[in-house]
């Protein structure tokens, strides 16, 4: 990983924070009465947002496909009966 990108990461909100201040967005836009450039810009941010959350989810989605063996290597999880 690129070191920008960990940066970035580090500089990310938690998920539940970005989660909050999705909501609080989503909220203010339903009021219909904000500004077009403030409705915008609430709209910029609400993506960003909605980007960290997705990638958050991305990342423990890709963890929990793992897991680890008795020797230490990590294999794919799967559950009998996955393949039926």
């Amino acid at each position: 990983m690129s070191e920008s990108f960990e940066q970035d990461q580090s500089k990310a909100p938690a998920f539940e924070d970005a989660m909050d201040q999705l909501d609080q967005i989503v909220k203010q836009l339903e009021e219909n009465d904000v500004p077009l450039e403030k409705a915008i810009g609430l709209f910029q941010e609400g993506m960003a947002l909605s980007k960290v959350c997705h990638d958050k989810l991305e990342s423990v989605e890709k963890k929990m496909d793992q897991l680890l063996t008795p020797d230490g290597e990590t294999r794919p999880f799967s559950v009998q009966g996955d393949d039926e």
